[in-house]
């Protein structure tokens, strides 16, 4: 481990909880309702709310401006519409990108009447203010995330072949299904985010990371992660 890395874990628990009945959700960020000045963001990740949405009901119409909006669908299927013309069903092996820039207005449902939707939705500060509004969906296929981190969204999307987002960041997906050991060589006062969305994560020191638990790391370096069997995770090299 790098001498001079900072880790934070935040523990699943630890984050900010929500029930409306028809969502739930979890705040890692401060966002909507709850408000700590120590939480706003991390480099420039601004929220991570961890939703779980009933069969039939979501999010209407509503606005957003000069943000990068990355969801990933976990289970169920998602059905978004946005004032640019876009309507379409997101499932699990697939990302949406949204870019909100001078203003989108945009709408986020349970496309089933009987299955419950999970989805996290990331919020990342963009590299600079008034970008145009655009909207995609990149389809990465769940058996190209089989015991490997695949990056899903980078600034660098023609490159890796990723959904494209403005900002310098690339946002990786694995599930490990048979376990592994992994090393990141990240470069130089950089950050990175990590999140278990199933599983456990293990570092060199023996600090675990279970399910729903994230960690915050400046000037990671060379850093080695054990992906124990069945962990579903996602890492963001940030600035």
């Amino acid at each position: 481990m790098n001498s001079t890395m900072k880790r934070s874990i935040q523990r699943a628990g630890d984050r900010y909880h929500n029930d409306h009945g028809w969502l739930k959700t979890s705040f890692s960020f401060s966002f909507a309702d709850y408000y700590d000045p120590d939480n706003m963001h991390f480099s420039s990740l601004r929220v991570l709310n961890d939703d779980h949405i009933a069969p039939g009901t979501g999010f209407d119409l509503h606005p957003h401006k000069n943000m990068e909006i990355v969801t990933v669908v976990l289970k169920g299927e998602l059905e978004h519409q946005d004032s640019t013309g876009n309507r379409e069903i997101i499932v699990p092996g697939q990302i949406q990108r949204m870019s909100a820039g001078t203003g989108i207005y945009h709408g986020e449902a349970n496309a089933s009447s009987s299955e419950p939707l999970e989805l996290l939705q990331l919020w990342f500060m963009p590299e600079r203010l008034g970008i145009t509004p655009s909207y995609e969906t990149h389809t990465y296929g769940l058996e190209s995330i089989q015991n490997r981190l695949l990056p899903v969204a980078s600034n660098h999307a023609k490159e890796l072949g990723t959904a494209h987002i403005h900002q310098d960041m690339t946002m990786y997906l694995g599930h490990f299904q048979d376990g592994e050991e992994v090393t990141i060589e990240q470069r130089p006062n950089r950050s990175l985010y990590i999140f278990v969305m199933e599983g456990e994560v293990g570092f060199e020191d023996g600090e675990m990371l279970n399910r729903r638990d994230a960690a915050r790391i400046e000037n990671a370096g060379s850093l080695t992660l054990q992906f124990k069997p069945g962990t579903h995770v996602m890492v963001i090299d940030l600035p």
